[in-house]
């Protein structure tokens, strides 16, 4: 999951008539489905043919084109409706991805992945996975959600101009409320006129529908049952669909759980109080180094912080490029590090570099969350990320309510606070061109739910550990804990964590009660 901000109020399995068609030297059409239960009026879609062929025209940033460039990997369109209500009304496609299984006659079927965002493609994501026992038994299918990535239509909000201009004008300072609301009503029309199928799209961008094309997916694919590993957000999206489909599910790995419990607003200000966490990790580390940029004062380092990055609301850092490095790209390059300890040391280097009234480490940092490449464009990550939000959440529009929601917001990270009084601002979601579809029920164990495994790290910043204490409580799963600061854990190179999740998607088998790695 992305931090968000301020105004966001965040044994073997048997396949089911297999045929394939030679198209082309470069395709191959595969006909596996359908498998399992079908639901009334989806025939076409469980039973369809999928078509793989080479990934060159699927990578839609560098980082993508670069990753499915690796030799093995095979792609195809997945196409399910627009509108599951209306089966057979207008139709959209996904992106999928498959890296095939090294002993095809072990396979098990395939292991099916989503990254997180709400926004992330998951192409790449399946393309780098590096287990190599586990791709001995299934097959890593990737997919772009719908409305990201190689996925069509693609949700698009801004152009390259407007978010590097947007940027280089955020001071942090709150302007007034009636100029934010006239933005947010902007960026919100914008949507829906730069969305192919507009409202309709934004409509049914949701968690709910992102379930439902996994389902068709997992058939297509030929699989009985489901075997996924969902991170950050995609443990929403695997939560949802263990809710709606139990007696598909082979095996879930959760990992970096997002709290079923909590509504959004308590959500996001939980979020800050990990990141407020999380920074505070990054200081006892720092202050025990002779170059840490905020001296060696522990009480001290927050003041330091502040120090260095409350002048460029008034004076941003001018680039090589012509570009300028503001307060709010500062704030961005700090949470970019904050994900994970390998990144502290870069973040020490980019603050001692701003005392130099330098910002080039910084603004990378924060290029890599805003998910821009060097040739200056962006993903539609955080595009996506908001119309995802905007439909599964309930809006909230209250200024009262929105008031003390920015309080609650400052006051969870002191490090972040800009000082400035609460505002009751409105966010985009209160202008959305099409209705919330989802929910914030609290997942229960389901009768026909194996069980499933969660992934939960002590100091993890943007999804806090007891959130995934909550998740596998309420689906009767088991726990593993991780001891570290970072965001997820599973196949990041922790022995302990990968040879537990592996046995787990292998066997089925599941870590005692209490089961904890550091």
């Amino acid at each position: 999951m992305r931090s968000v901000s301020k105004a966001v109020v965040l044994s073997a399995l048997l396949l089911a008539a297999c045929g394939t068609t030679p198209d082309t030297p470069d395709q191959v059409t595969e006909t596996r489905g359908p498998t399992g239960a079908v639901p009334q009026g989806l025939d076409e879609y469980y039973g369809q043919p999928l078509t793989w062929e080479g990934c060159g025209d699927y990578g839609t940033t560098p980082f993508d084109r670069k990753a499915l460039a690796a030799p093995g990997l095979r792609c195809a369109r997945l196409t399910v409706p627009l509108d599951y209500s209306a089966p057979d009304g207008d139709r959209i496609s996904l992106g999928l991805l498959r890296k095939p299984a090294t002993r095809s006659g072990e396979r098990i079927g395939s292991l099916v992945t989503n990254p997180g965002g709400p926004g992330a493609a998951g192409l790449a994501s399946a393309a780098v996975l590096d287990s190599a026992p586990l791709n001995e038994r299934f097959d890593f299918v990737g997919f772009d959600p719908r409305g990201v990535g190689s996925s069509e239509p693609t949700v698009r909000c801004r152009t390259d101009a407007e978010r590097d201009e947007q940027r280089a004008e955020d001071d942090g300072k709150d302007a007034d409320l009636a100029e934010i609301d006239a933005e947010q009503r902007d960026y919100a029309a914008k949507c829906a006129e730069r969305t192919g199928k507009g409202a309709a799209m934004l409509a049914n961008v949701g968690t709910r529908d992102v379930a439902r094309d996994i389902d068709v997916l997992r058939s297509a694919l030929g699989d009985e049952k489901l075997t996924y590993l969902g991170r950050s957000y995609g443990t929403r999206i695997g939560t949802v669909y263990a809710q709606t489909f139990p007696a598909n599910v082979r095996a879930l790995v959760l990992d970096g759980a997002l709290d079923p419990t909590q509504d959004a607003v308590a959500e996001v200000v939980n979020q800050r109080r990990g990141f407020q966490k999380a920074f505070e990790d990054f200081v006892a580390w720092c202050v025990q180094r002779q170059d840490c940029a905020l001296g060696n004062d522990a009480q001290q380092a927050q003041a330091e912080f502040k120090g260095l990055v409350m002048p460029l609301r008034d004076r941003p850092v001018s680039l090589a490029d012509g570009r300028v490095l503001s307060f709010g790209d500062a704030e961005t390059a700090v949470v970019q590090a904050l994900y994970s300890e390998q990144v502290w040391q870069t973040l020490n280097s980019g603050l001692a570099e701003l005392r130099r009234n330098s910002g080039r480490v910084l603004m990378a940092l924060a290029d890599s969350y805003e998910d821009r490449g060097a040739d200056g464009r962006y993903s539609t990550l955080h595009d996506a990320f908001t119309a995802v939000r905007c439909v599964d959440d309930e809006r909230v529009t209250d200024p009262a309510v929105l008031l003390e929601v920015d309080r609650q917001y400052k006051e969870a990270a002191p490090f972040l606070d800009d000082g400035d009084p609460p505002v009751a601002a409105p966010d985009t979601c209160a202008h959305w061109p099409a209705p919330a579809t989802g929910t914030r029920e609290t997942p229960t164990p389901k009768a026909d739910l194996p069980p499933t495994l969660v992934i939960s790290t002590t100091g993890d910043p943007a999804t806090p550990y007891d959130a995934g204490v909550n998740l596998a409580k309420a689906l009767g799963g088991a726990l593993l804990t991780y001891e570290a600061t970072q965001h997820t854990a599973f196949l990041q190179g922790v022995k302990c964590v990968d040879d537990i999740g592996v046995a787990y998607l292998i066997n089925l088998t599941l870590p005692p009660e209490g089961t904890r790695c550091s």
